[in-house]
């Protein structure tokens, strides 16, 4: 699989490189889910306009990563399905449905998995988990008023990613996501017991937080069904606190660092 891209998760996809050799992984473009300035957005577009046609010459599978955060499944009461209504709430979601409106029409073939919040090493500080991290540590957490949060190891979208490739799984949209959506508080609670270390906490309202519906994928990748167990956001948490709180991981890129993770 050629993978374009530099940093988190085209890292993470590496072990892929070997394998696929159909397929192109678009691992590049915004990760940040709010205060994203249009030329960002705009970039991200031509590059994937670019691939795209790459990809048709050379007759290619793209592979895309969009959301499947609350930016794109804003229902509240209803689970997030690939094939159902969505209703972006944020520019961040509506960009990221726009290019797979391009994807679908363009007639290459493609792949799209809408992740939920992917958590792995060396990860950039403004994503969810370090950011908490960072922030449990400074003694203060803003937090949105019934946040809840789906949490996805990276090493798991690697799994989903090689099982769906390697059986032909083509022209389609995947959630890539537990299905569980954790209240932010119980996130905030094990971090502060994993740190032995307890932060002020600071409420404002926020968008509305819903479930992600994963039966497409179970019945696609039913390898993978434990994702879907009670303590899988637990066993991720555990899996790279230790590395956030322990070095600089968790420094956040940004001049105006991000207040609360989205």
């Amino acid at each position: 699989m050629e993978i374009i891209g530099s940093g988190f998760l085209a890292g993470a996809l590496a072990p892929l490189a070997a394998s696929h050799p159909h397929a192109v992984a678009a691992a590049f473009g915004v990760s940040y889910a709010s205060g994203v300035p249009e030329a960002e957005f705009t970039r991200e577009a031509v590059r994937l306009y670019e691939l795209l046609r790459d990809c048709e010459r050379r007759r290619r599978t793209l592979v895309f990563f969009s959301t499947a955060s609350p930016a794109m499944y804003a229902l509240p009461g209803q689970a997030g399905r690939e094939d159902g209504p969505v209703f972006p709430s944020t520019a961040y979601g509506r960009h990221n449905l726009a290019l797979e409106a391009v994807l679908a029409a363009s007639g290459v073939d493609h792949l799209v998995l809408r992740l939920a919040h992917v958590v792995g090493p060396g990860q950039p500080g403004h994503l969810l988990v370090p950011a908490m991290v960072r922030q449990v540590r400074s003694g203060r957490v803003r937090l949105h008023r019934g946040a809840r949060r789906d949490l996805i190891d990276v090493a798991d979208v690697v799994t989903v990613l090689d099982r769906l490739l390697e059986t032909g799984v083509n022209r389609t949209v995947v959630n890539v996501a537990s299905g569980r959506a954790v209240p932010i508080e119980s996130l905030v609670d094990h971090i502060e017991a994993r740190l032995g270390t307890r932060a002020a906490r600071t409420y404002v309202d926020g968008e509305v937080s819903g479930a992600v519906s994963t039966a497409r994928l179970h019945r696609l990748v039913p390898e993978i069904a434990r994702t879907g167990e009670e303590d899988y956001h637990r066993r991720v948490l555990d899996t790279y606190l230790g590395a956030y709180a322990a070095d600089g991981a968790v420094a956040d890129p940004r001049p105006d660092p991000v207040r609360h993770p989205t």
